[in-house]
């Protein structure tokens, strides 16, 4: 026995927040860009993943028309930073729908750090960012997919094991339903199972 709905029996946003409660967890795209005035943005973004392996290219999806999106169409570049455990708070306060003019760096004092390859600045306390251009964008509805094709990896050395990232050490967050958020929890590894015919 299962309970079900349609878009028809939950109207306006009450479906899209099934739909949050059920795709779950979902990483969290920590996007930083820069208006063509110079502000920098700084904004959570829980609809995102990677897209392409060749070329290497990551997606984001604005829901409505985000400062993150107005600024990634008129300058084409924008920075992912990992939204690790121990910024949550500062993860959190970004969502918090400052005036374009506001810069979230600023306003909630959180340190930049300069890009290599990119005008918007990096977030100096994430373990991860990535430089990325805009390679194209795609609307559907009241939201637009935002591709970004990755320029460079930037990695904390003391995140890095081996010469790879170590998931324990990067400690990612991750969005469920309503204001719920997750953290890194139990990690298991386990091999593809070859195919034998």
């Amino acid at each position: 026995m299962r309970t079900e709905w349609t878009p028809d029996d939950l109207p306006g946003r009450a479906f899209y927040k099934m739909l949050t409660s059920v795709v779950v967890p979902r990483p969290i795209a920590w996007v930083s860009s820069t208006s063509p005035d110079g502000v920098d943005n700084l904004a959570p973004h829980s609809f995102f993943t990677v897209s392409c392996v060749e070329p290497p290219i990551v997606q984001f999806t604005s829901v409505g028309r985000k400062d993150s999106l107005s600024n990634v169409e008129r300058t084409g570049e924008f920075v992912v930073n990992l939204a690790a455990e121990s910024l949550q708070d500062q993860v959190n306060a970004t969502g918090t729908p400052y005036p374009a003019h506001t810069s979230e760096f600023d306003a909630l004092g959180i340190e930049r750090e300069a890009s290599a390859q990119v005008r918007p600045p990096r977030v100096a306390a994430s373990p991860v960012a990535l430089e990325c251009t805009l390679h194209s964008t795609l609307g559907l509805g009241d939201s637009t997919v935002v591709f970004g094709r990755v320029l460079r990896v930037a990695v904390a050395q003391e995140a890095v094991v081996d010469g790879h990232p170590e998931i324990t050490l990067l400690r990612p967050l991750a969005r469920l339903g309503r204001n719920e958020w997750s953290t890194l929890g139990e990690v298991r590894a386990i091999d593809r199972l070859p195919y034998h015919p």
